[in-house]
């Protein structure tokens, strides 16, 4: 089972990230869960959502404690210093940051990749939504999900201008990093 957190703020789409997550490993054919978790609800809150992807069916039914990976969508979070709090070992980060990798990594010990996914969504879609490009950028860096299907994720709930801003958005998101750099984390 590979565990996911994602952090981000109230607005930025952390919890339907997580949902297109899931709904992109089910179309792959995996087991998969995906929930919030919130606490003061409210735009520009701090928010983390979960996703358990599986080849077996899932059992278990709490939080994600320890992820394999983390994808943090509003790089202001990086001050919290308990950000990578049960992280697993050779686990992975990937940060919506203009920022460069290494900036990061100087004060976090885990592999990251910084990635300006608002910049590329404000490009795209004309709105500073970061969460399609940062999952595609995550599914290339991992490729345990293939990029087919987060454009069935999306085809799933967009339509019109919306999913074809999407879709190329994701194109060119998953084309911005190293595909396979996290392979082998995802693959364990």
């Amino acid at each position: 089972m590979i565990e996911y957190r994602i952090h981000g703020r109230g607005g930025q789409g952390s919890v339907a990230a997580a949902y297109l997550l899931a709904a992109a490993a089910f179309e792959a054919g995996f087991t998969c869960q995906a929930f919030p978790a919130f606490g003061a609800e409210r735009r520009g809150a701090p928010v983390m959502a979960f996703v358990r992807i599986d080849e077996k069916p899932i059992t278990l039914r709490s939080q994600v404690r320890n992820p394999d990976f983390l994808i943090v969508q509003d790089e202001t979070l990086l001050l919290d210093p308990t950000l990578t709090n049960g992280l697993k070992p050779g686990g992975a980060m990937l940060v919506n940051s203009r920022k460069t990798s290494d900036e990061i990594a100087e004060k976090f010990d885990t592999r990251v990749v910084a990635f300006p996914a608002t910049d590329l969504a404000v490009k795209i879609i004309g709105k500073p939504i970061p969460n399609t490009a940062l999952l595609a950028a995550f599914l290339a860096l991992t490729e345990h999900v293939p990029q087919d299907a987060l454009a069935g994720a999306l085809r799933g709930r967009f339509h019109g201008a919306t999913l074809e801003n999407n879709l190329t958005l994701i194109a060119e998101a998953a084309g911005a990093v190293e595909a396979g750099a996290w392979k082998e984390t995802a693959d364990a």
